[in-house]
């Protein structure tokens, strides 16, 4: 896998949800924050205004804005910036639907906007650096002919929760993990032209660097060394070292390990693999080995993190990592 399919991967928990919405105005609805969560906002018909998190000026949206809050910091929707928001009844991102369709106020005249929006729960005990770097709100404006790949993701999404048929609950999660993996390569492909590129967005911007992080993905288990790294980013040891280090904020092999225990947390929590076998996976040739290292980043020996993390009960030992 990639480094931006890992980051989603790791850090997802339970299923996620998403809902199309008519809204007839008026109308105004308030999003509140909900820290541990990521959540969209897509306009497939009609306009509104959103209320940043930051409690800025209002933002005008139009059909194929998409706005993303990759920190769970609330918001505010509303047909006229003039309009009251309402609170919710409920968390959007308590037990739900996996899906679902719904109609707010009453079709009097006019056309409704129609909104699609998703949300994530993720796990902030293996939150990946990557996503320290995205802004508390991300605004992708629709522009014609940019972003086809967005485009697509969001009609199929779109038909699937206005007409759920056979296999949607297959089909829909797998559409929700499109269409948010397109709107950060969106916003991390526009870096440049912002000439904004610092940290991961530089990181992987840096064909050399970038090819260092592929290979530890795509083989955490491998015996890396700061020189076969190296090698992969076509570089001297000197400065891919020097250079990884200023992008990552991390040394080489201090990010490799602790992608390696991100990833054994991962196998620990959804599945039985034998500790032996978690260890090999991660690159330790003993599972006494692998057990020292997993406790000195988590706290906690890993046959009890996954007896606490299954049995849906916060490792209280466990690290910031």
């Amino acid at each position: 896998m990639d480094v931006l399919s890992d980051v989603i991967a790791i850090m997802r928990t339970g299923r996620p949800r998403s809902a199309r919405v008519q809204w007839h105005a008026p109308w105004g609805q308030r999003f509140p924050s909900a820290p541990g969560s990521a959540g969209f906002q897509v306009i497939l018909q009609g306009s509104c205004w959103l209320t940043p998190p930051d409690g800025g000026a209002p933002i005008a949206l139009g059909v194929g804005d998409v706005v993303f809050f990759p920190h769970g910091h609330g918001y505010g929707l509303a047909d006229n910036p003039a309009t009251s928001l309402a609170e919710p009844d409920c968390d959007p991102l308590e037990e739900a639907d996996l899906y679902a369709s719904a109609s707010i106020g009453q079709p009097v005249h006019g056309t409704p906007t129609v909104t699609l929006c998703g949300g994530y729960r993720l796990d902030p005990a293996r939150a990946h650096p990557l996503l320290d770097d995205l802004p508390g709100m991300v605004h992708l404006p629709a522009r014609l002919g940019h972003r086809a790949e967005v485009r697509a993701a969001v009609d199929l999404l779109g038909s699937e929760l206005n007409r759920p048929r056979l296999g949607a609950d297959t089909i829909v999660p797998a559409l929700l993990d499109m269409l948010l993996l397109y709107i950060l390569r969106a916003w991390f492909d526009e870096q440049p032209e912002r000439g904004t590129v610092t940290g991961w967005s530089a990181a992987l911007a840096d064909p050399a660097i970038s090819a260092a992080l592929h290979a530890i993905h795509r083989d955490p288990a491998h015996h890396w060394t700061v020189e076969t790294l190296a090698a992969q980013a076509r570089l001297s040891r000197a400065a891919f070292s020097k250079r990884f280090t200023a992008m990552i904020g991390q040394p080489p092999l201090a990010y490799l390990t602790w992608w390696r225990m991100t990833t054994a947390a991962r196998l620990l929590h959804g599945s039985d693999a034998p500790l032996s076998e978690v260890a090999t996976q991660t690159g330790y040739t003993s599972e006494f080995a692998f057990a020292n290292a997993f406790k000195r980043e988590y706290g906690t020996a890993p046959g009890r993190y996954r007896r606490r993390s299954q049995a849906g009960t916060p490792n209280k030992e466990q690290s910031s990592a």
